[in-house]
Parts: structure tokens; C-alpha cells; sequence
């Protein structure tokens, strides 16, 4: 190549250099951008800590629109029935929300398969699957499964708050959210027996929205859960956009997985369930079938209950799997983060199954403080 075209070349790129320096520092400021804005202080205040959960609870009415991420970090051995529960807790699901109240509100969450849209009104649930065109009706019930609704840090953080008591709570300062200032407010869990050390959340420092909620086990640094706002306007959304019709062609089934597990619950008949266990007292549910206790409140909870020897199978060998399980001559438990889950098979009863935010120290504790429903047949 002759030396002319060489340093005419040369020239260019010399040229050109400063001006794609400048594209290469303006792209750098775009994409880092979100993160310093993030990064900007935000004034706290000095509002206590009680008075600010107080605020969250009022304010169950805001109506907003906005897209939420949420990543779990718990790998729950479950039955192939109950999948969907346990990628809730273990994957990251990306969410658009559009909140008009408890009763009317449409969450879908967006995947790289499509998008699945849950649809909320006074009689129950819409789930539309886009790539599938099919439309799932399920009634309202108090007692249903984990839904990605149920993981959006404006209801998580409601329902986490609702139970702490004040000495559980304390301030911890404040920082940016979906471009908005939140302070933060901690929640310690005061009884022994839990598995959780601590549940932050931020909250929305002009409406009272909870805008990220960060679940910290005891043995981890890796949280538990950690779901937040990206994005969030506070107007309210259209009615249109919430309601939802099956359209024409549209397969339209009934949904059966929360009327497995309620039918279950009931098969299992009452069982005459202690009044506290592992220093948890027990509690009610409106809905829950007789033969499941429930113990515990806010972020530390157990739940008790007899299983069919044939699911005591499955269960056993899917425990396990673990490498962590700790095995002895009746019982198998494992911690996946702060939830444990210990199988109980004595020879002369049915086995029955614990499962919680708490230790396995207080599982063992409580499946010996068990002993008329071990006797039970």
C-alpha cells in the first residue's frame, strides 16, 4: 500500500479519534446513568420508626403503575405440582404492574417465552397466557398459593410490616428507588425459634409505598429475596387496562392446583394441634383446612401438618437430593435459606411434615412437642 494512502489513513483515524472518544463517553453516561442516580444521597428524615410503618398500612388506597423485578434465592425442593411456587422464590421474575386497588389490579410478568398476564377483580383471578391463548378462571379464596402479585414489594412489604411489633423495629437511613426517596425501615424478628435475621424495607417517602423489600436469612449474606420498583408512576391506571375478558378463540379452563392442595388439607380431618410449638404461638387462618397449624406471625412462621404415607415418599427422597439434608432413625430436614422443611415417619403413626422461616434446631424442637399428633393414626 503505497505510503501515502497509509498516512492518509492515519490521518482519519486521528481525526476521528476524538470524536468517537466523545460517543464512547456519552454511551458511558447513559449506561451508568441508573446507577447514579441511584447512587445520589437522599436526605433523610427523622420520622420514627414506628410512625413510618404506620404509614405504609395507611396506604393501602395509593394507586400506581410501574415495573418490579424480584429475585429469590431459595431452591425449594418441591413436587412438579408446585413448580411455579418454587420459581418464584428461586429465579428472577420481571413484573408490569397496574395497581388500582387489593380487588382490581393486573400484574404480568414478562419472561423471554412471552408474557403471562394476572388479571385481579372482587370474584377472583384472570390468568391469561399470550403464546397460548388460554384463560385461567380461579375464585377467590383466603387460602391460596404464592402468586408474583403476592411478591411485589408495595404487598410484601405491607403484609412483612403488619405483624412487627415496635421493638422489632428500627431506621436505617434512606436511598434512591425507581428514581424516588425511600427510607428505610428494619425489621429484627424477636422470637428464638426464627430463621430469618432481618427484612428491610423502603419505603416511598411521599406516599407510603413499600418500594423494596430485602429478606436476609441467619447463615447468608445473599438475601433470602430481594424485590424492588425499577420504575413507578403514582397515577392511576385505567380501568380498562386492569379488567379483563377472554377473547374470542380463546381456551378458557378452571384453575385446580389451590383446590388440590385445599381438598388435601381437608382429607386429612381435624387434628388436635398444641398451643404453641417451638415457643410460636398458634394461630388462625380463615380458610385453612382444619388439619394444618399454623404457628408464628409476621416473618417467622410454621406449618404443621399429617401427609399420605405415599406423598411422605416422594417428599423423602426429593430431601434427599440435598446434600445439607441431616438424617436420623424417624426424620429428614434441610435448610434452603431461611426456610426449613423437616419429614417426620415414626413407625406406629402417619408421618407428618414441618415447615417454616425457622431453624432446624426449632423444627426438631417442635416435632417433639407433637406427641398427640405422632399418635394419631
Amino acid at each position: 500500500m503505497p505510503r501515502t494512502t497509509v498516512a492518509a489513513m492515519a490521518s482519519g483515524w486521528r481525526a476521528a479519534a476524538p470524536r468517537w472518544a466523545v460517543v464512547g463517553v456519552v454511551v458511558a453516561v447513559v449506561v451508568a446513568l441508573p446507577a447514579i442516580v441511584g447512587a445520589l444521597p437522599v436526605a433523610d428524615s427523622a420520622v420514627p420508626a414506628a410512625e413510618l410503618r404506620a404509614t405504609v398500612l395507611a396506604a393501602d388506597d395509593v394507586r400506581y403503575s410501574g415495573y418490579a423485578e424480584s429475585a429469590g434465592g431459595l431452591a425449594l425442593p418441591v413436587t412438579r405440582q408446585l413448580d411455579s411456587v418454587a420459581d418464584l422464590f428461586s429465579d428472577r421474575t420481571e413484573m408490569r404492574v397496574w395497581w388500582r386497588g387489593p380487588d382490581d389490579h393486573r400484574v404480568d410478568v414478562v419472561t423471554a417465552a412471552g408474557e403471562t398476564g394476572i388479571h385481579r377483580d372482587a370474584r377472583g383471578t384472570w390468568t391469561w397466557e399470550y403464546e397460548r391463548a388460554t384463560a385461567t378462571r380461579e375464585a377467590a379464596t383466603p387460602f391460596a398459593l404464592p402468586a408474583p402479585p403476592d411478591l411485589l414489594p408495595s404487598t410484601l412489604g405491607r403484609r412483612l410490616l403488619s405483624e412487627a411489633t415496635d421493638e422489632e423495629l428500627t431506621r436505617i437511613g434512606a436511598r434512591r428507588i425507581a428514581g424516588r426517596d425511600a427510607l428505610g425501615l428494619r425489621v429484627t424478628p424477636a422470637e428464638p425459634a426464627s430463621a430469618v435475621r432481618q427484612v428491610d424495607v423502603w419505603v416511598d417517602r411521599a406516599s407510603g409505598l413499600p418500594l423494596q423489600v430485602v429478606v436476609l436469612g441467619e447463615a447468608s449474606e445473599v438475601p433470602a429475596l430481594d424485590t424492588r420498583f425499577l420504575d413507578l408512576d403514582l397515577s392511576a391506571p385505567d380501568a380498562a387496562t386492569t379488567a379483563f375478558v377472554p377473547p374470542p378463540g380463546a381456551a378458557v379452563r378452571t384453575a385446580e392446583q389451590a383446590g388440590i392442595v385445599l381438598e388435601a388439607g381437608r382429607r386429612l380431618g381435624p387434628v388436635r394441634f398444641p398451643g404453641t410449638l417451638a415457643g410460636l404461638p398458634r394461630r388462625t387462618l380463615e380458610g385453612a383446612p382444619p388439619g394444618i397449624g399454623l404457628y408464628g406471625r409476621g416473618v417467622t412462621l410454621l406449618a404443621v401438618a399429617p401427609v399420605p404415607p405415599r406423598l411422605a415418599d416422594g417428599l423423602r427422597r426429593t430431601l434427599a437430593q440435598s446434600p445439607a439434608a441431616v438424617t436420623d432413625d424417624t426424620s429428614i430436614r434441610i435448610a434452603a435459606g431461611p426456610v426449613g422443611l423437616m419429614l417426620v415417619d415414626p413407625q406406629d403413626a402417619r408421618p407428618f411434615l414441618l415447615t417454616g422461616t425457622v431453624s432446624l434446631d426449632a423444627l426438631v424442637e417442635a416435632a417433639a412437642q407433637l406427641p398427640v399428633l405422632v399418635r394419631q393414626r
